[in-house]
């Protein structure tokens, strides 16, 4: 049967859609490409999905994860009213543009960056204004000129790992208020020396996107968690599904935020990790960037990325490779192991490729 389209809207038919990272099925590959935790999560999270009962999955769970946004609350030193659960970090961005974006209000956000951002402006129908990084990413002054109803600032940034100073984001949100409402994702800030947290007790517009994919270990659970003043979450609870968080990621969610001993242990070993891999892969004359994610973005020199890329992944090695980055690879930080055998990997390539 010849099928053809036309049941979307226009701009659903025009939109090409998000492209996650590879997800190979052989568990004996080297998977740096899609910024998982290369460690378990803790032990708790485990007992406490163990401990689930069956009248817990035969009932609809809380509507508000109150369980959980207790314990957050009490981690961030705000009330439970500022807390709100979604179904990973990018609910939250998608509904955050349902709520303040529309087809005359934008969303502005900085590139190179996610780039998920554009997609759900397009599905929504949304005008987006691209505002580019200088070469060492410092943020854009011109996006407090953009007159966006919605900003999103990544930091620390995907793709380049590199981290905005609190005080930056201050100014730029005060300089939206009463305009716009700045979203900073902070999705990768477990592997970063500060956040911006704080500063939703002294500005109304901010909005603080977290999620436990990254340092907590939970990528396959989808679970994440937006901090920001009462009258902005109860304005998003307006566009949330009725029952967005399952009785089971509540559980666990709760469970992995409590044991911050064992959270701290696994983003110190990430993090020195990350020293020793950039160490390695400057040393083969690679430019990386200073990350303060749990990847780095490194600079492939006398070959093309996307060789090094395909010869990695013949060996089982996958990591990042985006268009539109030059000679560029984002890798995530595995373990000891897995980092010495991309590293080997790879400069057995570019040996290759130079001579």
């Amino acid at each position: 049967m010849d099928f053809k389209m036309g049941y979307f809207r226009e701009n659903v038919e025009k939109t090409e859609g998000y492209v996650p990272g590879f997800q190979p099925s052989s568990p004996s590959v080297i998977k740096l490409n899609t910024n998982e935790n290369p460690y378990p999560p803790s032990p708790g999270v485990v007992a406490a999905i163990a401990a689930v009962q069956p009248e817990q999955l035969r009932r609809y769970p809380d509507p508000l994860g109150n369980k959980f946004r207790q314990a957050a609350a009490e981690l961030h030193g705000v009330d439970q009213e500022n807390i709100i659960c979604v179904n990973g970090g990018d609910e939250l961005l998608s509904m955050a543009i349902r709520a303040f974006c529309d087809s005359k209000r934008s969303l502005a956000y900085p590139v190179p960056t996610y780039t998920l951002y554009p997609v759900l402006a397009k599905l929504d129908d949304c005008p987006e204004l691209e505002i580019p990084y200088d070469d060492e990413f410092n943020l854009p002054a011109r996006l407090a000129k953009t007159g966006a109803a919605l900003t999103i600032v990544c930091n620390p940034n995907a793709p380049s790992g590199t981290l905005t100073p609190v005080e930056e984001l201050a100014s730029l949100a005060d300089e939206l208020k009463g305009r716009g409402v700045l979203l900073i994702d902070e999705a990768y800030v477990d592997f970063a020396p500060r956040s911006c947290v704080g500063l939703v007790k002294n500005l109304g517009n901010v909005v603080i996107l977290r999620t436990l994919s990254k340092g907590y270990s939970l990528a396959g659970l989808r679970f994440g968690y937006g901090i920001a003043h009462k009258d902005i979450i109860d304005g998003l609870l307006k566009v949330k599904d009725s029952y967005n968080a399952d009785a089971i990621a509540i559980e666990a969610a709760t469970a992995a935020i409590k044991d911050q001993a064992y959270f701290r242990a696994n983003v110190e070993k990430i993090v020195a990790e990350r020293t020793r891999l950039t160490s390695m892969l400057r040393g083969m004359g690679m430019a990386v960037l200073d990350s303060h994610a749990n990847f780095v973005l490194a600079e492939v020199r006398g070959a093309t990325a996307r060789i090094v890329y395909d010869q990695l992944a013949a060996q089982g090695i996958y990591v990042r490779y985006f268009h539109g980055l030059g000679e560029r690879l984002r890798i995530s930080v595995g373990t000891r192991e897995q980092n010495d055998r991309l590293v080997a990997a790879l400069e057995q390539i570019l040996q290759g490729c130079r001579s």
